[in-house]
């Protein structure tokens, strides 16, 4: 019998604050209250509450045969806590059937993965323990951050005790190779991997609501139809996607709940499938490769690679920059410092900062509260200037031996704007001579030009229609969403 797994990401960023300059040094509130409390809310009610909701009728109705899993942020589970405790229940409620699998993540939906293994591996000890204190489970399946894996990463998640993880079905990595099946890191080949089958997975999450999109209107019937002719020797079939694409990325008027509602009884009744959790897939299954991937790879955009989050010279400087405070931060015990590290950790500050406005451009605008990735990079970086101050003051005080905070130096307030405006000049710099050498490229005679390449205009079935709402970003796709 041929399996579906169903997974879903659950995640919340605690938003910044319009953080300004003169800020710096006075106050050490970085975070909006109201926007995280009121998009909390919003999505409570317009996605988690009515999904869980869902999925707890289809249990009930379908008892073990039913299985879904899902992975939540351990921001999301502290927002839950915050603002929606009635969420909070309803997940509780769904771990109580023993149908759904909860799968371990970083506690920040952070990047640390690719800077810090010591970091890396605390968040993920932090988020089990909350999942484990929570809902009574101790995951045993691994997910990073957008699904951004590699060889190494694979392996370090596989000495860390997890025996399956979650990750793309990349096209650049599996060539002519199917994502229906069981696979294994190639460093250590105890580590299953599931990947992602990013076709069917968008058909639900990105294309439903999608007038232009050829399949549309997307039923049942015709999703069960094209599970059943898929290659008679695949195995699996994994559909990951955002947790809001119930309610939230497509609304109820699209007719999306009516969509899951009835598709588990359709699949059972004109199908050979059943559905299980990752865990249980990865048991029954047996790999059937290792997948080799030198470099990381994740679930965003066209190129499936970290060009979202870490693509230009802004995301860089201020992934670098959060991150050389890793030694000092290690050594500090203040509650207060150790909760802003981990909010300021959350990849969706770098993704605000990203400058792709082509293929995918469309998409990151729409998940991104800043009027431009520079207006990100900026608020970002005002309110890392003022953190580095406390953290700075903070070591040094642990180094003395003193129990309370020193106050803030003035001076090392001048040091380090000095520094920040420098390292802005430098970066408008860049974008100016960029700018310049496009004109006098663009300046040339007709005789000087290149022959024009022509460029493929995207389908218009690969489009994704959606309504704007003020919420958080999820998983960054291509345009095709």
């Amino acid at each position: 019998m041929k399996t579906i797994c169903f997974y879903f990401q659950v995640h919340q960023p605690f938003r910044l604050r319009r953080y300004r300059f003169f800020d710096i040094g006075q106050y050490h509130n970085y975070f909006d209250e109201y926007a995280n409390r009121s998009i909390m809310r919003k999505v409570a009610e317009k996605c988690y509450l009515p999904t869980n909701n869902l999925m707890l009728s289809l249990i009930n109705e379908f008892g073990n045969r039913f299985k879904i899993s899902y992975s939540i942020s351990g921001t999301a589970l502290d927002q839950f806590e915050m603002y929606a405790p009635d969420v909070l229940d309803s997940f509780r409620r769904l771990a109580e059937t023993g149908s759904v699998e909860f799968i371990a993540e970083t506690y920040s939906h952070s990047l640390s993965a690719l800077k810090c293994r010591e970091e890396f591996e605390k968040q993920v000890n932090a988020q089990t323990n909350r999942i484990e204190q929570l809902f009574g489970q101790k995951p045993t399946t691994f997910r990073n951050t957008e699904l951004i894996y590699s060889d190494e990463i694979g392996a370090m998640v596989a000495d860390m005790g997890y025996r399956a993880m979650l990750t793309e079905g990349a096209k650049h990595i599996l060539g002519w190779k199917s994502s229906n099946y069981l696979y294994t890191n190639s460093i250590n080949p105890k580590l299953k991997l599931l990947l992602k089958n990013f076709q069917l997975s968008d058909d639900i999450a990105f294309r439903f609501s999608n007038r232009d999109w050829e399949e549309w209107p997307l039923t049942t019937e015709k999703y069960v139809h094209w599970l059943n002719s898929i290659n008679p020797k695949d195995e699996i079939i994994n559909l990951f996607m955002d947790y809001e694409t119930f309610g939230e990325h497509q609304w109820a008027e699209t007719g999306i709940f009516d969509f899951m509602r009835a598709l588990p009884g359709r699949v059972f009744a004109y199908t050979d499938f059943e559905f299980l959790t990752p865990a249980e897939a990865a048991r029954k299954h047996q790999p059937i490769a290792s997948m080799h991937v030198p470099y990381p790879i994740s679930w965003a955009d066209e190129e499936r690679d970290l060009t979202a989050w870490l693509g230009n010279e802004m995301q860089n400087d201020a992934f670098n920059n959060l991150y050389s405070l890793v030694q000092k931060i290690n050594k500090i015990d203040n509650p207060d410092i150790q909760r802003d590290w981990r909010y300021l950790q959350t990849s969706d500050h770098f993704y605000y900062m990203c400058t792709k406005w082509f293929s995918d451009g469309d998409v990151h605008k729409y998940f991104n509260p800043y009027d431009t990735p520079y207006d990100a990079f900026i608020n970002f970086m005002n309110a890392f200037s003022d953190f580095k101050i406390r953290v700075d003051e903070c070591a040094k005080a642990e180094l003395e031996g003193k129990e309370d905070e020193m106050p803030l130096d003035v001076q090392d307030v001048d040091v380090l704007i000095a520094e920040y405006e420098n390292k802005l000049k430098t970066l408008k710099a860049i974008k100016s001579e960029k700018t310049s050498s496009k004109k006098r490229t663009t300046s040339k005679t007709p005789s000087d030009k290149a022959p024009k390449k022509s460029v493929a205009k995207p389908k218009a079935a690969e489009k994704k229609t959606v309504k704007k709402t003020s919420t958080s970003k999820a998983q960054s796709k291509p345009k095709q969403k």
